[in-house]
């Protein structure tokens, strides 16, 4: 395994108006593996998941990408870079089906400009049947190619989350972000993202993923990273986590004494 983590955090403050969001957050992820950062409502998952993609800044500490610094760059720079996030209420293009909605993911890295789009050349056509024959297999991978020419706003919130990841895995990240993706899943669904999010990781993309359902933690991550009030208060391996009695006592909503 290569030893440059994929994301190394190292000292992550955030306040807002006084209340602090994260304190002196710090994790490495290495790469080609499930992370899955959780902890109890309010503990600060997502406010991480802001400062890492830089959606705004932090007060202090450093983020590196594969080894490079990019807490200084803009999130559309950090996008660019391959590290590409979901977010906690699925998001997708009003106005354009399941399959337009994927193919957008892959927009910014279309090779053909725009004189030979406009002009619909043949070597634009070949990239767009490309791109669409990718989509498509993304779809039938999650059982959702009768959905494609639907519009993806009137799908359900289990299938819309779905899209989601996969128009995200449309730009080809190396690394990618889940915020909460089981939200809104039935069983069914979960145990298919399951599935998609171990299939993803066998193809060598490392996943950082925030998510309540344990039971899915469980089922997919390598390394779990456990928030309490903004820190880290646990880290390892989900059978470790499992039997830390901090972790335990987090989640039960009882004093914990300091160690």
């Amino acid at each position: 395994m290569n030893s440059i983590p994929a994301i190394d955090v190292r000292g992550l403050n955030r306040s807002f108006g006084g209340l602090r969001a994260t304190a002196n957050v710090s994790f490495s992820i290495q790469q080609g593996t499930v992370t899955a950062l959780i902890g109890p409502n309010g503990a600060g998952k997502t406010t991480v998941f802001n400062l890492i993609t830089n959606l705004f800044p932090a007060d202090s500490g450093e983020v590196d990408f594969h080894g490079t610094r990019i807490d200084g760059l803009s999130p559309v720079e950090i996008a660019e870079l391959g590290l590409i996030r979901t977010f906690q209420t699925a998001r997708v293009f009003p106005g354009m089906t399941v399959l337009e909605n994927l193919l957008v993911g892959r927009h910014h890295k279309v090779r053909q400009g725009l004189l030979q789009q406009m002009l619909w050349l043949p070597s634009a056509q070949r990239e767009e049947a490309s791109l669409r024959e990718r989509a498509e297999a993304l779809l039938d991978l999650v059982g959702l190619s009768r959905y494609r020419d639907t519009h993806a706003a009137d799908l359900p919130m289990g299938a819309k989350k779905l899209v989601e990841v996969l128009r995200a895995l449309m730009a080809q990240p190396s690394v990618l972000l889940l915020d909460e993706p089981a939200a809104g899943l039935n069983d069914t669904e979960t145990a298919e993202l399951a599935a998609l999010l171990l299939a993803i990781r066998e193809t060598g993309i490392t996943i950082l993923v925030v998510e309540h359902n344990m039971s899915l933690v469980m089922g997919i991550a390598d390394q779990i990273v456990v928030l309490e009030a903004g820190a880290v208060i646990a880290e390892g391996t989900p059978d470790e986590i499992q039997r830390n009695p901090r972790v335990i006592r987090a989640y039960l909503g009882e004093e914990v004494s300091p160690c």
